[in-house]
């Protein structure tokens, strides 16, 4: 199953929809223009359903295989949603959108997806049915939780669930994967720190409340480095420091500290928030001041199921001539995770080629890795559904 010759026919069509995309960014659950468009599209291509609206701002297609003996039912996803960056790549489909551009690829995502669904459309060589979800909100908002928790499992009974994403840094249009976890779940933190403010010149009769948050900062170090298995993968960093005074001489009544944690087992996890709450609650404490801990659990890990993993690895080898099946784990977030906590399934990385990375100004989606993504999306219905 080598990258299919219907795709190097579609690539022209595919890129331009990818450069429309890409020209018309939208951010989170405002994909309006992009689901729409997409939506029109399947329409276009005769799948058999095509509904808007799952998650808020989602959409899904359905298309059913010549014969459905087996009753198996197999979700495809890609994501919509770009990112508030403003875009330095200066080529002629660049972002036309002032402060929005597609720096993460989701635009090639869903022009990837959307040519596997007019092929699949046009071929229906399987048994079963293939669903194509076009995900809102990846970049922070929940999409895939969204799309979830309005039913997308349920109602269309969809079995299994695979996701890809673009990856610069390998070869253009290899793939890379692993089981087990594969990207983290990614919580974040803020934490007040209330003292007692005043003049500089008298600290004391002041509670230090910049004294207190640089020695949470200091101490949060310890959350990793001696609270967690040092063979298990955590990260801890504190990212933002404000204070309610932007004076040379005030000591600041408050300061507020903003941080992400993240770690690939749900133990550790649970291990990391604890011992942040309790370092900075103590740290505070020790030094007269008071910390409050509002920590918001985010994108839990995305965990790549076993068979599903090769499964994907199959259809990718066969593409590719092989895949990277050692390929690292990464610390960043991914919501493809809600659909893998629901239904067993896997999330492939495709060679972006010498780009540069993701969420960079300067990124752009390779359209040459399109024609084995589409490949990829189309052929992992047709191995988990052959035609009877």
């Amino acid at each position: 199953m080598p990258v299919k010759n219907r795709f190097a026919e579609l690539l022209p069509e595919i890129t331009a929809w990818r450069h429309d995309f890409h020209e018309n960014p939208e951010l989170l659950y405002e994909v309006h223009r992009t689901a729409g468009r997409v939506a029109g599209l399947l329409r276009e291509f005769g799948c058999d359903e095509v509904v808007e609206g799952i998650g808020r701002t989602g959409v899904v297609g359905v298309i059913r295989g010549r014969t459905d003996t087996k009753g198996r039912v197999v979700g495809l996803r890609a994501d919509m949603d770009a990112l508030p960056v403003t875009e330095q790549t200066g080529l002629p489909h660049a972002s036309k959108v002032p402060g929005k551009m597609h720096a993460c690829g989701h635009d090639g995502h869903t022009a990837m997806l959307l040519g596997a669904a007019k092929y699949l459309a046009e071929t229906r060589n399987f048994d079963g049915t293939a669903i194509v979800i076009f995900q809102p909100a990846e970049e922070g908002g929940g999409g895939g939780k969204a799309m979830v928790e309005d039913g997308l499992v349920t109602r269309w009974n969809i079995q299994e669930f695979y996701g890809m994403h673009n990856m610069p840094g390998l070869p253009t249009g290899s793939f890379a994967i692993r089981p087990g976890p594969v990207m983290a779940a990614a919580d974040q933190f803020d934490i007040t720190v209330t003292g007692k403010g005043g003049h500089a010149a008298k600290p004391h009769d002041c509670i230090d409340t910049t004294l207190a948050a640089a020695q949470i900062v200091v101490a949060l170090q310890s959350v990793v480095a001696r609270n967690i298995d040092p063979l298990q993968n955590a990260v801890m960093s504190v990212c933002v420091i404000e204070t309610d005074s932007t004076a040379h001489n005030v000591i600041p009544q408050v300061v507020r500290l903003k941080g992400t944690a993240r770690s690939l087992d749900d133990g550790v996890r649970e291990q990391m928030e604890q011992a942040i709450r309790r370092v900075a609650s103590n740290v505070a404490a020790a030094m007269g001041a008071v910390a409050e801990i509002d920590y918001q659990r985010g994108y839990p890990v995305t965990v790549n199921d076993a068979a599903a993993t090769d499964w994907a690895v199959e259809v990718a080898s066969d593409i590719a001539g092989g895949v990277d099946l050692d390929y690292r784990p990464m610390m960043a977030g991914e919501d493809f995770s809600y659909m893998l906590n629901e239904r067993p399934g896997a999330y492939i990385f495709v060679g972006n080629g010498d780009t540069a990375m993701v969420h960079h100004p300067a990124y752009d989606f390779n359209d040459e890795a399109i024609p084995a993504g589409s490949s990829w999306y189309a052929g992992m219905i047709e191995a988990r559904m052959p035609a009877a």
